[in-house]
């Protein structure tokens, strides 16, 4: 590349990149197109329209009650990943939409929750709503007559399943109305006999008649009529203070992490600090494009996206360094650096996405908002580093920016003998792990509760108080929660204010009736506008509810399944992806220890916790067993021990590096954030160190000895080296090969209201083929 050519793109990157910086912080337009200022923000930190209904049951059971709540957050998923339905009191359920402000157009939409049923032309009931699983309305081509088509497709449970078949077949070319209140909402006829479980509801005017319908059958399918009580607009949790605390953090972690990766790298850290920046800005844009809820736990986790998208740079440089050691020259060490770090970049990103798809199929709620910010950072981290990066790269060299002084070179480094202190690192590891059941079990036994479960988890009481007047957030929190925690004994308070009103809601742990009176008379005393007897309270369920839990420990099994799976496809052992999901789980573990034994509250950031280090954690696993693989070829004859611990060696200034950077951005969140923050904050601190330990010190150990003593062909690993020189022992460059060291082993062998025309039909699943 000219050197004109290299300057004309230098200049191209910066227009675009300054371009891009204002879209994210400015956008376009009067509204401000593409600015992260219209990036859709949770009830924690905007507030948004909350319903409260009451079943026309007086007295519900509570497995209803549960399946009524279940079934209302699959429909309210629909405007928001982040809503939240609770139960209040025994026969109320609460629902709350962020980023929303017309109750009115959300109870329009969503529909008042009645009675649903289907009858034949006699009257007789022969399905009910809750026989229904799902209801949507689609539009469709018809491949013969190329005629657009309009339709609501049903999906039926296992018991409407056999339900509707009977009644289909005893009604072919007859009618199946649908009651929706006693009111006839469609009466399509049957064609022929449904018995698959699906169906079609087809004749509709236009899409917006199908999605109506559609809604109508969806919302009618609960186990209880609902009526609502009333509706208002709350205001944010945390308040303006937690947001603009939260992106300043953000950006100072960001510079810190340049200036960094500036001193350690040189030219290349320019590359990849700019890199990084490009990251940010199409993260914060795409964040708006794709209309994605951003809540307070997930700020901190776009932020530590940013520490990762750093990672792909590092494992580069660091092997472009180790090229330029080897004596290649630059341009071919650049050229090495991109080709060789590719395989590990590649390998980890995408076992990473493989956590986020199945996370976000099998998820609900916030594991889904998580899901869809964690595939999104991953995809722009690679393009920037692997596309930016290099354009970048290659375009200072061309520039004329040669001198190898400016990209650094490596010293050569005896391997460490990790594998030889391997039993030592599983005693420590060992003790971590145990120390959560163990602690677990104490607390259980002296508290009650094994772990310390917030409202989230458990529910609590809401406490509703007319203050009289306006009390802002920062006010709540430094006037009123001292005199709530003197009586509740807890820390745990929420705030949500009712707009319009001087109205407050606070949310603590359950109260007894004593606990209730004590709170009224202590708020009274302390606030003379208040009148302890108009001030009312309700017990809630938590908002995050069993079938969440239950979805979410699925999809995390699930995701580890996969991505074993692929790792055993990659590398063509078993052993690696064994001893890589062996490590993962250790990593969970310890960080599930570290909320026992610290008595951090346990709820919504305890879940994005441990998905943020199920796709944090294999990282630098991949990139070690990576290193292994190849040195198994460029180290033959020479002991598995002396090959792990070279590979380790020669990975370890990266793997100090990527954990380095990703602690800087978390930890000046953890400093400026404020206390919601820092409870998801620190553990993932945590979760970064240990990641970082089980990487260097255990991965290699852990497949050295499943290497050498599991399988049917049991390798028997020289444990005992000739004592070698410094020059033979010390780490070399990527590109040279180690003097071979006599092993009693081989080296290991690759393996290989008008007329209602509307119509009623069954639904055959398409066959097709899977391509692999």
């Amino acid at each position: 590349m000219k050197k004109k050519q290299s300057i004309v793109i230098l200049v191209i990157c910066a227009v675009l990149t300054v371009l891009l910086g204002f879209t994210a912080i400015k956008g376009w337009g009067p509204t401000g197109t593409g600015s992260m200022a219209n990036i859709r923000t949770g009830l924690d930190l905007s507030g948004g329209v909350s319903i409260t209904y009451q079943t026309k049951t007086e007295n519900p059971s509570q497995e209803d009650m549960d399946d009524t709540i279940y079934k209302l957050q699959q429909r309210v998923f629909q405007y928001s990943n982040e809503a939240q339905v609770y139960q209040q009191g025994s026969n109320r359920i609460n629902i709350e939409i962020p980023g929303e402000n017309d109750a009115n157009a959300i109870l329009e939409e969503l529909g008042k929750p009645g009675s649903l049923v289907f009858q034949d032309e006699s009257g007789n009931t022969v399905l009910e709503g809750t026989d229904i699983a799902d209801a949507q309305g689609v539009a469709r081509t018809d491949s013969t007559t190329g005629q657009r088509e309009y339709m609501v497709d049903l999906t039926l449970t296992e018991a409407g399943k056999s339900k509707f078949a009977e009644a289909t077949t005893n009604n072919v070319g007859k009618r199946i109305s649908i009651v929706y209140d006693g009111e006839v909402i469609s009466s399509p006829t049957v064609k022929s006999a449904i018995t698959e479980g699906t169906a079609q509801i087809d004749g509709m005017a236009g899409i917006d008649e199908a999605k109506n319908l559609a809604a109508v059958i969806r919302i009618g399918s609960l186990s209880l009529e609902l009526e609502e009580i009333y509706s208002n607009v709350v205001g944010a949790q945390l308040g303006q203070d937690a947001l603009s605390s939260s992106v300043m953090a953000g950006a100072i972690g960001v510079l810190i992490v340049i200036i960094f990766m500036i001193f350690a790298y040189r030219i290349s850290g320019l590359a990849a600090g700019w890199a990084l920046v490009v990251f940010t800005f199409l993260d914060l844009i795409c964040l708006n494009a794709f209309d994605v809820t951003l809540t307070l736990p997930g700020i901190a986790g776009v932020i530590l996206t940013i520490g990762m998208a750093v990672d792909a740079n590092v494992i580069i440089y660091a092997r472009m360094r180790e090229e330029l050691t080897a004596g290649r020259g630059l341009h071919g060490s650049i050229q090495a650096g991109f080709k060789k770090a590719f395989s590990a970049i590649f390998d980890g990103n995408v076992t990473t996405l493989i956590a986020a798809a199945v996370l976000y199929l099998l998820g609900t709620g916030s594991i889904r908002g998580f899901a869809i910010t964690l595939a999104m950072g991953i995809v722009l981290s690679m393009f920037s580093a692997l596309v930016v990066s290099r354009v970048l790269s290659y375009a200072f060299y061309g520039a004329g920016i040669r001198n190898e002084k400016f990209y650094g070179k490596i010293k050569a480094h005896k391997p460490i003998n990790f594998v030889g202190k391997k039993n030592l690192v599983f005693i420590i590891s060992a003790v971590l792990i145990l120390s959560a059941p163990v602690g677990m079990a104490v607390y259980n036994a002296n508290t009650g509760k094994a772990l310390n479960y917030s409202l989230d988890f458990i529910g609590g009481t809401a406490t509703t108080v007319d203050f009289g007047e306006k009390l802002s957030l920062s006010d709540l929190d430094s006037q009123v929660q001292p005199v709530v925690s003197e009586v509740t004994g807890d820390a745990n308070v929420q705030f949500q204010q009712i707009n319009g009103t001087d109205q407050v809601i606070i949310k603590t742990r359950e109260l007894n009736v004593d606990e209730r009176e004590q709170l009224n008379t202590a708020l009274a005393g302390k606030f003379s506008n208040i009148k302890a007897a108009e001030i009312t309270a309700e017990n809630i369920s938590s908002t995050i509810s069993g079938e969440m839990r239950s979805n979410a420990m699925k999809a995390v099994v699930i995701a580890v399944i996969f991505m074993l799976l692929y790792i055993w496809f990659r590398f063509r052992d078993l052993r690696f992806a064994s001893s890589a999901v062996l490590a993962l789980v250790h990593d969970i573990l310890i960080v599930l220890a570290f909320y026992v034994l610290s008595r951090f509250s346990v709820g919504s950031t305890f879940i994005a916790v441990m998905l943020t280090i199920l796709g944090y954690s294999i990282n630098a696993t991949i990139v070690i067993f990576d290193r292994i693989r190849e040195n198994l070829s460029i180290m033959k004859g020479s002991s598995l021990k002396l090959i792990v611990n070279t590979s380790v060696t020669q990975t370890l200034t990266r793997s100090i590096y990527s954990s380095l950077t990703t602690f800087i951005t978390i930890f000046v969140l953890y400093l400026l954030g404020v206390p919601s923050v820092r409870e998801f904050a620190l553990p993932i601190i945590v979760g970064i160190l240990v990641g970082a330990y089980s990487s260097v010190c255990l991965t290699g150990s852990l497949w050295y000895i499943m290497k050498t003593k599991l399988g049917k062909k049991k390798i028997i690993d020289k444990e005992e080296v000739p004592e070698l020189s410094a020059a033979e022992t010390s780490v070399p460059g990527a590109s040279a090969k180690p003097a071979p060291v006599k092993a009693a082993s081989a080296a290991p062998k690759k393996k290989t209201a008008k007329k209602d025309r509307s119509e009623l039909q069954s639904v055959k699943p398409k066959k097709g083929r899977r391509r692999r």
